[in-house]
Order: structure tokens, then C-alpha cells, then sequence
């Protein structure tokens, strides 16, 4: 997925980091170690001029790479504590007999070699996009060109249409087990392994297999166990079901993710597509039965197939796709995290000071939040240095207009207006902030530091909270937020 330059260096002394690589050695190391949380299966390959560590995530040892083995890698290589690896390679191991193989090629040399199989994903930012028919398409196409094709397993849920685009593949059949007095069916992965196809279709990467199934847990686990013996493995997962992205997804859609799979699973793919649709065509497919049944149509189209949760499932797959930098991408998780809240998708803030004018503000802001059906919050911000406010100061009165449309109040002290507003957004939750326009002259901002108006844009920005800035009706109308 990362754009790498290739190199023609003459062997492992030669590599730096961020090359492609294809090299060959002699594996004079293998150990099960700890990096992070996960296990890894550690080799070191050396050539007689230098040595590169080779790190199988998740895996406590693969068979055939031990000492003495000699094998060919490809893959990127990265700088980790000063030492050179390549993360998840394909490997080759190589015949006793042959001779040695030294250099770096580009790894478009190593296309159709033995070893670790090719693996492809396709990813998409919720059900209904089309991933599983694309995945079917590919191995029609792969067919056509003469590959022994199989179906591992495709969940068709009954979709006619998915049906009639897995027409003439082979089919091999599922293993049925029963849990708890019921039976279900998983992908026979012995059954595949027996089989030996050239490429096979594993649909939902995700999935969790009934207990006692079969050797793994984990779907993404069998399909390692076929791409290890050398098949080709085309599969499918949505966006949400990345381990580093799931708790993020739980907090924006209120849907629980239980289905997982590590991001290094899929980084590791040779090839990842995203299989795009707009909000509106998902959520057109819903209402025409295409994804969950009838009677699950209106609850999703509320709740995970809501417009903007989609979109941000979207962004969220595009963002994985430009294999942004992981700290970039941890902060954009984390944003959306800070903006989620449990019991509403949006939380809306307005910012008054109890001037004429201010009572239509807190009814247009109730409008607005009622149709998004956000929360609405009013806050009164006051400088600490104010004189004490008397009884007609007009605060009881916005404080019961505010009451009546439904929102809540708070009162803020604060020297600082626009950084206590932005500041209390963010410790809230808030999504959106509503001030008033501006009724300072340009002169008047400039000799004054510029407006609360413009300094709340610029901090809510920084915070990644919207702002609306409400244009005032009356005429020389003097509002708190717009001073």
C-alpha cells in the first residue's frame, strides 16, 4: 500500500529503509517473541554481507522457516531499533539444491512465485457497497484466464443477486457443526488445504467461526493458514471491523462491532480496493431489501445507515487506504471520538450574553439542533471581573426561553469569552457551536484584537468543532458571542 522505492543493490548491506525488496539468504535465527501485545515469529536471514529480521505478526512459529533454511523474501523494509526488517514478507523457501541467489530485484520479479500465496482485499465502509460481488468478479475473471478458482466461502444472505455472480465457481463445501442444540456451517479450511486451488474466495475477514469449528477462531486466521501453503486468497471486511478503528465506530454508530480482525492483517495484503458507495446509494439499498431484512430496515436506517455516520465510515476507509502516517491516523480516531457521544450523534452549544435579541437566538438554535436532533446547550459566558448582575439583567428570562425549547443552561466565568466557550465545547462533547455575527466595525476589531467571532472560528477549528455564525435580525443589535 506504501509507495516504495526499488533498488538494485547487489544484497542485504546494500537495503535501506523504504525499499522493495526481493533478496535471498540463509534463515540463521527463529524465535517466538513479544512486540507490543501480539506475538511474532522472528527470523533473521543473512546473505554473508548482512542480515534482515523478519517479523511474522501474530504468528508463534511457520513451518519451514527455521535455521539453516535457506529462502527467498519480499516485501518493504523498515527501520526498527536500528536493525532492518521486513514486516509480514512472502517467502520462498528454496530447494537444497539450488544455487545461490543473491541481489535485490524489484518485487515485480517475484510476481507469480511459490512461497506465501498473493493476498487481496476488498474493503469497504459498510455493507451493501458491492465488496462480496466485486471479490466473486475476480475470481470469474481469474477463471477466464485459465486459475484453478475456488469458493471457500461466500455469505450470500440469500441475495439472488450475489447468487447469480458466483454462478460456474467451484464451490467447496462448508463443514457443519452444531453449538449450544443449534448448526451452523463454516468454511472447511482442511477441506481447501486437501483441495489445493490456485485462488481461493473467503468472503468477511472478520468473522468469528462457531467454537470447536475447525483450527482457528478467526476467519482472518484460516486465511493466514492458506496463504502460508501458498494459495491465493482474495477476501472482504468493512471498515469498522479494524481493531484499531472499532471503538471509534462503536462511539459514532451506537452499534456495537463484535467482529474484529488486527490492522496488520490487512496491511499486509499485496493489494487492497475499496469498493466505493455514497451514503445515498447505501442507504437507497436498504430501502430496497438489498442489505438487511424488512424488519431491521428502519432501526438501521436511525442508527449505523444514518447519512453522516456513513460518511465518516467512509472517510475513515479512504484515510486507511492512503496509509496515512499511524500517529496522523490515531489523531483523526481520536477527534472522532472526542466529537461522539452515547446518547447523541450531534451536541450543539450556543453562546449568548443577555442582550436584545438574544431570546430569537436560543428559538432559532432549537430549530436548528431539532432538525439534526441534536442536544442543544445554552451557555451565558461572563467575565469575572463583571459587576454582579441584578435581577432584570435579562438572565432569568433567557434562562426560562431556553428552558422552554428544551435546551439546557450553564453559566460560565471567564475572562477569556472565546477560549472558556471552545474550552467547555470540548471538555462537552460538542459538535457544533452556534455564536452570533459580529457587530464591531473593522476599526473596532482591529484596535480590539478582532472579534469573539473570529477567535471562536479559529480555536473551534483547531478543536475540529463546526461553527455557525447566526446573522442577527435587529438592526444595531449588540449580541454577546458577536461583540
Amino acid at each position: 500500500m506504501t509507495t516504495c522505492e526499488l533498488t538494485r543493490a547487489t544484497g542485504i548491506s546494500d537495503v535501506r529503509g523504504r525499499d522493495r525488496v526481493r533478496v535471498t539468504g540463509t534463515i540463521i535465527s527463529a524465535q517466538t517473541t513479544a512486540i507490543g501485545s501480539s506475538l511474532a515469529y522472528r527470523c533473521v536471514l543473512a546473505d554473508g554481507a548482512g542480515e534482515l529480521d523478519l517479523l511474522f505478526l501474530g504468528r508463534a512459529a511457520i513451518a519451514g522457516l527455521t535455521p539453516g533454511i535457506r529462502c527467498s523474501i519480499e516485501g518493504v523494509v523498515t527501520e526498527r531499533g536500528g536493525q532492518l526488517a521486513v514486516w509480514n514478507p512472502r517467502y520462498e523457501v528454496q530447494p537444497a539444491q539450488a544455487p545461490p541467489v543473491t541481489g535485490v530485484e524489484s518485487s515485480a520479479a517475484g510476481a507469480g512465485a511459490g512461497g506465501a500465496g498473493h493476498f487481496g482485499v476488498y474493503l469497504a465502509a459498510a455493507a451493501g457497497a458491492g465488496k462480496t460481488i466485486a471479490m466473486l468478479d475476480e475470481g470469474q475473471r481469474r477463471r477466464a484466464l485459465g486459475a484453478d478458482v475456488v469458493i471457500a466461502v461466500v455469505e450470500d444472505h440469500d441475495r439472488p443477486l450475489t447468487r447469480a455472480h458466483a454462478a460456474g465457481l467451484e464451490i467447496v463445501p462448508r463443514r457443519a457443526s452444531e453449538y449450544h442444540g443449534a448448526r451452523f456451517e463454516e468454511m472447511d479450511l482442511d477441506g481447501v488445504l486437501c483441495r489445493n486451488p490456485g485462488v481461493a474466495l473467503a468472503d468477511e475477514l472478520a468473522h468469528t467461526n462457531v467454537p470447536s469449528s475447525g483450527r482457528n477462531a478467526k476467519r482472518w486466521q484460516d486465511v493466514l493458514d492458506l496463504l502460508d501453503v501458498g494459495i491465493d486468497v482474495i477476501t472482504t471486511v468493512n471498515i469498522q471491523h479494524l481493531e484499531s478503528v472499532a471503538d471509534t465506530v462503536e462511539q459514532i454508530t451506537q452499534v456495537r462491532v463484535r467482529e474484529r480482525v488486527p490492522d496488520w492483517v490487512v496491511r499486509r495484503a499485496d493489494q487492497v480496493e475499496f469498493v466505493d458507495a455514497s451514503p445515498g446509494q447505501l442507504r437507497h439499498r436498504l430501502l430496497q431489501g438489498e442489505i438487511y431484512p424488512a424488519g431491521q430496515v428502519s432501526q438501521a436506517l436511525t442508527h449505523f445507515f444514518r447519512a453522516d455516520k456513513l460518511a465518516a465510515l467512509r472517510e475513515l476507509a479512504l484515510r486507511f487506504l492512503a496509509d496515512e502516517p499511524a500517529e496522523d491516523f490515531a489523531r483523526h480516531l481520536a477527534r472522532l471520538r472526542a466529537r461522539s457521544r452515547g446518547d447523541a450523534a450531534e451536541r450543539m452549544l450556543l453562546g449568548v450574553t443577555p442582550a436584545p435579541g438574544a431570546e430569537d437566538m436560543v428559538r432559532r438554535a432549537a430549530r436548528m439542533a431539532a432538525r439534526i436532533e441534536a442536544d442543544l446547550e445554552v451557555v451565558n459566558v461572563a467575565s469575572q471581573g463583571a459587576a454582579p448582575r441584578g435581577r432584570d439583567d435579562g438572565v432569568a428570562r433567557l434562562r426560562q426561553v431556553a428552558a422552554d425549547v428544551g435546551a439546557t443552561w450553564r453559566d460560565l466565568d471567564a475572562d477569556n469569552l472565546a477560549s472558556a466557550l471552545v474550552a467547555y465545547a470540548k471538555s462537552e462533547q460538542v459538535t457544533q457551536i452556534i455564536v452570533g455575527s459580529s457587530q464591531r466595525s473593522r476599526w473596532q476589531e482591529l484596535i480590539g484584537g478582532g472579534s469573539i467571532v473570529g477567535r471562536v472560528s479559529r480555536l473551534a477549528a483547531q478543536a475540529g468543532i463546526d461553527v455557525h455564525i447566526m446573522a442577527l435580525r435587529e438592526a444595531g443589535l449588540r449580541f454577546g458571542m458577536g461583540r
